[in-house]
């Protein structure tokens, strides 16, 4: 079980830093931006960080980069219409560890930047706010087998406690958000970032098969119709059915549909956005 086996998440280097600007971007009601990478641990990361801000009332727009056009991580395209959009925190998702040039573009414009990711990183870091990343050179946690899906996660645990212990739920009359309702995205991220299935990964993946039986998130319940599965999900449906499909939309021009159908809460949208990763 995932509570027997969940270490301290501030045990990740930085992470004290990244809750406490967050609590701060949703004390003040700051609109949040989420930059997530094309692939499935990029789109599973964020619609792991939407779904969770959406559920406190919280303001987000996300950004995919395009494949071909915009290439992998943080781009200064990307922040430049966050900054149009009003957003004044960043989330960068499954990238950003390597990303120098941005960070310090955001930095010129006075805009934090919050790194969320699992990529090795130089002895160099960029000059985010924060970065909580279990692969760079100086973090300890000894997480660095757990992919961005499985870091989001932990990022939550933190600052749903850090919003509990501040009366922040009662204080402003939201339910706190069960997290374990969106292990199905974890464990999506999990499978089909090809880590390996150890320890917390190990439970990621268990229960969010749980979780995932009860088709409470639509997109997924939609590509699961799409798809004809008609019997239980197994890790086999996550890495070799589901996976590919959202996988796929980045492979052909369309990087944002994974993403877009995760987060996705009108149905008609979901099954054209499923309908159409089925075909890509």
């Amino acid at each position: 079980s995932i509570k027997n086996i969940l270490p301290n998440p501030y045990i990740l280097k930085d992470m004290n830093s990244a809750i406490e600007r967050t609590e701060k971007a949703i004390l003040r009601k700051e609109k949040i931006g989420i930059f997530g990478d094309y692939d499935v641990d990029g789109a599973t990361s964020t619609a792991i960080l939407g779904k969770y801000f959406d559920l406190l009332k919280i303001p987000f727009e996300t950004y995919i980069p395009d494949r071909k056009n915009e290439g992998f991580g943080p781009n200064e395209k990307g922040f430049s219409k966050f900054f149009e959009q009003g957003v004044k925190l960043i989330f960068t998702v499954d990238c950003g560890t390597l990303s120098y040039a941005p960070m310090d573009f955001a930095k010129r414009k006075k805009v934090d930047v919050i790194i969320l990711d699992h990529h090795q990183s130089e002895t160099i870091l960029p000059s985010a706010h924060s970065i909580v990343n279990p692969n760079r050179f100086d973090d300890r946690s000894e997480l660095n087998y757990l992919c961005a899906a499985g870091v989001c996660f932990m990022f939550l645990v933190a600052l749903n406690k850090k919003l509990r212990d501040q009366n922040w739920f009662s204080i402003n009359s939201i339910n706190e958000p069960d997290l374990m309702n969106i292990l199905d995205l974890v464990s999506l991220g999990t499978v089909c970032d090809v880590v390996p299935l150890v320890g917390l990964n190990r439970a990621f993946v268990h229960q969010g098969l749980k979780v995932l039986k009860r088709k409470s998130n639509l997109g997924l319940k939609t590509l699961i119709e799409v798809c004809n599965i008609e019997s239980s999900i197994t890790s086999y449906h996550l890495g070799y059915i589901l996976g590919p499909r959202i996988n796929a939309g980045g492979r052909v021009g369309k990087s944002t549909h994974g993403a877009n159908l995760l987060l996705n809460k009108n149905p008609k949208n979901a099954f054209q956005l499923a309908a159409d990763l089925n075909t890509y």
